[in-house]
């Protein structure tokens, strides 16, 4: 989107599971009691991937705690080439189940990245970057968002994996203008 569009994307950090614990926990486990097809859920996820062209593992089924992942990729958005950091742990999350919970992995991610693995563990160990993920996560439950991805414009959001066009379509609403 930020190559067709004169857009600013700006990243909001959510607390989805947060009671999860370091070692992970599965899906199945997760969803326990529910009748949620654990299969069907993934393979609908690996489909709304493919259409965008992003890899997916359906064959991931254990979830993770993501607090330290999102305290690290807040610092990274303020570092040149911090962007690469969401795409490095989605890589590690979503293809490889990695667990991205652990400190060890996300230095190893961030290694991988090129950014200062010794500044990512201080961070990381001193809690830097904690108050302002508990501000995301406040903003988050102020705007009444639900899930992720949630894409906002103008206080308008939608909320889950979108196909492009749908996305396209909600940008030119909002006014964004093409480049």
């Amino acid at each position: 989107m930020k190559h067709t569009y004169n857009i600013k994307v700006h990243w909001t950090y959510f607390p989805l599971h947060t009671d999860t614990p370091e070692e992970g926990i599965s899906y199945e486990s997760m969803l326990g009691g529910r009748s949620v097809d654990v299969l069907a859920m993934t393979r609908r996820l690996k489909s709304l991937m493919e259409q965008e062209g992003l890899p997916f593992n359906e064959n991931i089924s254990q979830l993770y705690n993501t607090r330290l992942a999102q305290e690290l990729a807040k610092w990274a958005d303020s570092k040149p080439g911090g962007d690469r950091l969401n795409t490095a742990l989605y890589q590690a999350y979503f293809v490889d189940g990695k667990n991205i919970g652990k400190m060890d992995t996300l230095l190893q991610i961030v290694e991988q990245t090129g950014l200062p693995v010794d500044e990512a563990r201080t961070i990381l160990e001193q809690g830097d970057m904690r108050e302002a993920v508990d501000e995301d996560w406040r903003r988050s439950r102020s705007m009444g968002v639900t899930g992720v991805p949630t894409f906002v414009v103008n206080n308008t959001g939608i909320v889950g994996a979108q196909p492009y066009e749908q996305l396209s379509d909600f940008l030119e609403h909002a006014g964004a203008s093409k480049r």
